[in-house]
């Protein structure tokens, strides 16, 4: 083989090593997907939101249904109001439970829909009244190394 032609196997192989940490870089950071469907605002009120993003997804049994479209203070609750965006094809009842999951070995947290069975549906711009918001780490080993202090001082 000539010089020629082995430069151009190289850059040929580069430049596919540099696609493909291009699209695992798109795919960690949720930006690959582009929704084209039409969608409805929802929002949901939680204590805590750990570290939800903007763009994390929103399941229901597992399934994408929408996304992290906002989130902001909400001032008057001092809470987080999240508002998402959810593909119009799934219609969810007024009673779902919205709770902030994580999965995955990178940890990425997501929200994650319970269905309930009222008939009625949630509408555009509704807020969500069941939430349960992210488990923090930090809090519950405090809470662990708490209770387990009190239980040695009872003991003496």
């Amino acid at each position: 083989m000539n010089r020629a032609a082995i430069d151009l196997w190289v850059g040929f192989f580069v430049a596919i090593g540099l696609a493909a940490l291009l699209f695992l870089a798109l795919k960690v950071g949720n930006l690959s997907s582009t929704d084209v469907g039409e969608t409805y605002a929802i929002q949901a009120r939680f204590d805590n939101i750990g570290g939800l993003k903007v763009r994390a997804p929103v399941k229901s049994a597992g399934v994408v249904v929408g996304r992290v479209g906002e989130i902001r203070f909400d001032a008057e609750n001092y809470a987080a109001l999240v508002s998402m965006q959810i593909d119009k094809r799934y219609q969810f009842p007024r009673d779902t439970f919205a709770t902030i999951n994580t999965s995955g070995l990178l940890g990425e947290q997501y929200i994650g829909f319970e269905v309930g069975g009222d008939p009625e549906m949630l509408k555009a711009g509704e807020v969500m009244k069941k939430t349960q918001s992210a488990m923090v780490l930090e809090k519950l080993i405090s809470q662990f190394m708490f209770n387990k202090a009190a239980e040695d001082e009872g003991k003496k």
